[in-house]
């Protein structure tokens, strides 16, 4: 990941939420301190989105993670019943997510055929490698990790919501955002491993079929 990346996110996803909450909620209340808080993690993820052109199944579930997200948030009225309103949604879409591997849709397997796409890669013959015994069972258990991720931290913000309460909103951010980068992190191990066992097959493949034939 490139530095500006990481200060990006830095940023827009905890830098500048933990200032507009600490210095806004004696002004703004809780509730509205918190709300605005998430403004700037979601117009940097909109402007990532459309940066990126991630038009795909990629983009459909950021889109609709925010919409989601930013609905449950404006409709909740106060900080505690937003918070807990996260919580549910974090179930809700880790069901989701888990519901990609029962249907054979396993939803890591899309986020890599969009990524191939965008490097020039065909959608239908991409599709088709990655649905192969050998690499399909690799997407599942990624998809897996999605799902539990996305469960993992609803539970974490449960805790942490029933232990420290809404008026430690900073810590649980912050224990929020390593959580995800440490998610993150090992989400990314993930795709690397599948992309060098494809790596492999694909040049054994090629040395294969420029043999000559006996």
């Amino acid at each position: 990941m490139k530095k500006s990346a990481v200060f990006y996110d830095l940023l827009f996803y905890l830098i500048l939420p933990y200032f507009i909450w600490n210095k806004g909620r004696d002004v703004l209340g809780d509730y509205y301190a918190i709300l605005l808080s998430s403004v700037p993690g979601f117009i940097y993820t909109i402007y990532r989105f459309v940066k990126d052109k991630q038009f795909n199944v990629t983009g459909i579930f950021i889109l609709f993670s925010l919409f989601a997200g930013t609905t449950v948030d404006l409709l909740s009225g106060s900080a505690g019943k937003m918070l807990w309103n996260q919580v549910y949604l974090g179930i809700a879409i880790g069901l989701i997510i888990l519901s990609t591997i029962f249907m054979k849709k396993p939803l890591a397997l899309y986020f890599a055929v969009d990524v191939a796409f965008m490097q020039g890669q065909a959608r239908s013959e991409t599709k088709e490698l990655y649905r192969k015994k050998e690499f399909y069972r690799y997407f599942v258990w990624l998809t897996g990790l999605f799902a539990f991720r996305s469960l993992f931290q609803a539970g974490l913000k449960a805790y942490l919501l029933t232990t420290y309460g809404v008026k430690k909103y900073d810590f649980i951010l912050f224990a929020m955002k390593i959580s995800g980068w440490i998610f993150a992190g090992l989400i990314t191990a993930g795709f690397v491993f599948i992309s060098l066992k494809i790596y492999n097959y694909m040049e054994k493949k090629e040395k294969a079929s420029a043999e000559p034939e006996v």
